[in-house]
């Protein structure tokens, strides 16, 4: 088996994972309550909850500067608990199909909910321009999930593992999107645009960008890993 598939995107076996780490067998839902799955499914409820407090407090959180704080606070906490459980299924050997599946998802349920609550808010650029940007997001994640389907219902199937541009698109994407939730324009309330701000939101929008071109990348290797004929 080739590094390029050994190492999940953002599952539960990511973050260093040696290779043929994340080997199982049996049923899809063995070790469903396992504790790094719990982590696993505590984030995708955080996922509902900061949703929920983003779109409350409105573009930039100028309707409620407290909300969209706590909203990006929360937005931080569950992109992080990602290195938690991935951590305890190598410590402690629970890695399960289950958790490699769900893990990625509970990824993509954050950043992509995030990415169109801002491209509707404007937040992304030009209206036009954030929802190119979601759009291509989504086409990658989309895309990988049903293929992820797909392939474990092959005889044999397991779950689809990724390379280091997948990883690196998720780090870059997560520290992107932290800094667009936190709403920094409210330690400038004259609006003089300092260049603190001009050097913060241009880092902010570079991350993103970049994470976009990696997860574009990423994508096609993919298909290429699990469609393509390779030589080992």
């Amino acid at each position: 088996m080739s590094n390029e598939t050994t190492v999940n995107d953002t599952a539960t076996v990511t973050d260093g994972a040696a290779e043929g780490q994340g080997k199982s067998s049996g049923s899809l839902f063995d070790g469903w309550n396992a504790p790094p799955n719990l982590v696993t499914y505590s984030r995708i409820v955080l996922v509902v909850i900061f949703l929920s407090l983003y779109i409350t407090a409105g573009p930039w959180g100028e309707g409620n500067i407290p909300m969209r704080w706590t909203a990006a606070v929360l937005f931080i906490l569950a992109a992080s608990t990602d290195k938690l459980d991935g951590w305890m299924a190598r410590k402690y050997h629970q890695v399960t199909e289950l958790g490699k599946l769900m893990d990625p998802i509970a990824d993509k349920l954050l950043t992509c909910g995030a990415l169109i609550v801002a491209a509707a808010f404007g937040e992304l650029g030009p209206v036009w321009l954030g929802w190119v940007v979601v759009a291509l997001f989504l086409v990658r994640e989309v895309g990988i999930t049903v293929m992820r389907f797909f392939v474990m219902e092959r005889p044999g199937g397991k779950v689809i593992a990724a390379a280091w541009p997948g990883k690196l698109k998720t780090l870059f994407q997560c520290i992107g999107l932290s800094m667009l939730m936190l709403p920094m324009w409210v330690l400038n309330p004259a609006q003089t645009a300092p260049m603190w701000m001009t050097v913060y939101y241009t880092l902010t929008y570079t991350l993103i960008y970049v994470a976009l071109i990696l997860c574009l990348y990423s994508g096609g290797v993919y298909l290429v890993n699990t469609f393509g004929k390779r030589d080992k």
